[in-house]
């Protein structure tokens, strides 16, 4: 098998946001764009020779094709080992799993997370450094750089491998080791979780749906939650990955898992039910009537975690993405704890778990997780809520209650303008940052910067935010997560103590919020939008 050489020319806007490289497939598919994007990034990490690469995806479209061209761009490169899940499918915390427990190097991720798949859809490409967590900024600004001034990549003149069979082959002098995506994550799990009062709990009666919406976390989930636990055949939803996620949009939120929500929300609903997004690392979380923010997720799981097994410890810290609500914050403050406020993108919180700071993170956008990897975990999310409820012996809605009755509540929601004309969002955002003379009923705005309390570091430009007189909070940012246009978010946070209303419906509650925003910004009216594409 022999070594190519092949001449390349930069392709513009190769430039890696909060998670990895996304664009349209077809974007993707175009003869030598992947190829320039993985030789850039092996060339930022001082090459891959001799190293051990962990490599799978999500399973969308033009995922089993690009590992195969991963593979002997890896093999032409010198790498010594590549560990790959079967089929080309690992969830992104089980890959995280996989690089810390094997020791690799680092790994390549495929997946556009939870936006749609197919070949006029999403794709995406991320790279995770050896503690299993996204690449730090010094790194993809790195790979950036060399997308500029790439002038080749190197290949290896082979056959595709079959990513089917378990087990050892070669690929030039390359081991490449095909593993079951499940196995090591499943084990991992049976360590941090009382299975046995899970299992339990299931036996007597309490019923659970998981909606796996057609991507990456239906194996883990049938094999874990009807497998090893026992639930009935049928708890898994939608359990089969597929390559455009049955034409669905793999976002586990009450929009696009409406199914679900509808089935909770009935009368004879699951007492629990959950869904993961594309690449298994988001989650929704259910009771029967009630959804819970992940806002108000991580501040719960943060509060009970001493329930399960793999945290009977107690934390070192909890930490959070900016943009997510200070629900939390108030959760650290009793326990006694670090809390710790980070920019969007969860490499942020990969310092401050090395380093013992934190045991458990989360962001707005569906993601929560522990140190247990370095990436968030939908499944994770979803055993530690059945831990605690085996535990405490109460419902979904009942242990929320009790957490507002304690902490009192925030109520909180994230609007979504999506593709929205650049300039005009870039626009919103600068008049923002330029107001100087602020208007009656506020306190401050200001554009978030964080400096790294582990290594110094300085992330500046990660948000706007609008501070009230009246305790109330206002994010605006434009996502790094979309494929055209802008999309403009817009987080609105409003806090009531615990002897306050607590069970007033969401965005009616909002709604003065909402308003002096828009008095603020003039967003709807300057993007022509009626209304949020998204409400969460």
């Amino acid at each position: 098998m022999d070594v190519v050489t092949k001449p390349i020319t930069p392709f513009d806007g190769q430039k890696p946001g909060t998670s990895g490289l996304r664009k349209k497939t077809r974007v993707f598919m175009q003869p030598g764009y992947l190829e320039a994007f993985v030789q850039a990034t092996f060339n930022a990490i001082g090459g891959v020779a001799g190293k051990t690469l962990v490599v799978g995806g999500d399973g969308r479209y033009f995922n089993a094709e690009a590992i195969q061209t991963i593979l002997r761009m890896a093999a032409a490169g010198g790498a010594a080992r590549a560990i790959v899940g079967q089929n080309g499918l690992l969830s992104t915390p089980a890959a995280s799993n996989l690089i810390r427990q094997r020791g690799a190097d680092g790994g390549l991720i495929l997946s556009a997370s939870h936006n749609p798949g197919g070949i006029d859809e999403d794709f995406g490409l991320k790279y995770n450094i050896s503690n299993g967590g996204p690449a730090p900024e010094s790194v993809t600004t790195a790979i950036f750089d060399q997308t500029k001034t790439l002038s080749e990549y190197k290949t290896l003149a082979a056959a595709d491998l079959d990513l089917s069979a378990l087990g050892e082959s070669g690929l030039g002098t390359m081991v490449v080791e095909i593993v079951d995506p499940v196995t090591d994550y499943a084990a991992l799990m049976e360590t941090l979780f009382d299975f046995g009062a899970i299992r339990d709990l299931l036996a007597g009666g309490f019923t659970v749906k998981f909606d796996a919406m057609h991507a990456v976390t239906g194996p883990y989930a049938k094999a874990i939650l009807e497998g090893t636990l026992g639930a009935p055949e049928g708890t898994v939803l939608n359990g089969t990955p597929s390559v455009d996620f049955g034409k669905g949009h793999p976002d586990p939120n009450p929009i696009w898992a409406k199914p679900l929500v509808d089935m909770v929300m009935s009368e004879d609903g699951p007492d629990f039910a959950a869904a993961s997004d594309g690449d298994g690392d988001r989650n929704m979380i259910l009771g029967r009537g009630v959804y819970v923010t992940p806002s108000d997720s991580l501040a719960v799981l943060a509060a009970n975690a001493h329930l399960a097994p793999g945290y009977a410890r107690g934390l070192a810290g909890v930490a959070r993405s900016m943009p997510t609500s200070r629900a939390s914050d108030r959760v650290a403050a009793k326990l006694g704890i670090g809390s710790y406020e980070t920019p969007t993108g969860w490499k942020f919180f990969g310092n401050l778990l090395d380093a013992g700071k934190a045991t458990l993170c989360g962001e707005e956008s569906a993601g929560t997780g522990s140190d247990h990897v370095r990436e968030k975990d939908g499944l994770w999310a979803v055993l530690l809520w059945l831990n605690i409820l085996a535990v405490r012996k109460a419902s979904v809605a009942d242990i929320l209650l009790d957490h507002w009755q304690t902490y009192g509540r925030d109520y909180y929601s994230r609007h979504d303008y999506e593709a929205v004309d650049t300039g005009i969002a870039n626009a919103i955002m600068d008049d923002l940052k330029a107001m100087t003379e602020l208007p009656a009923g506020i306190e401050k705005i200001d554009s978030f910067a964080y400096t790294d309390p582990v290594d110094g570091s300085v992330s500046e430009n990660q948000g706007m935010r609008i501070f009230f007189a009246d305790g109330a909070r206002a994010v605006l940012r434009l996502s790094g997560t979309g494929t055209e246009g802008a999309t403009i978010r817009v987080y609105l946070e409003r806090y009531v103590g615990p002897d306050g209303s607590l069970t007033e419906d969401t965005q009616a509650a909002l709604a003065p919020l909402v308003q002096a925003v828009e008095n603020l910004t003039g967003l709807k009216a300057r993007t022509g939008r009626a209304a949020p594409d998204v409400m969460t």
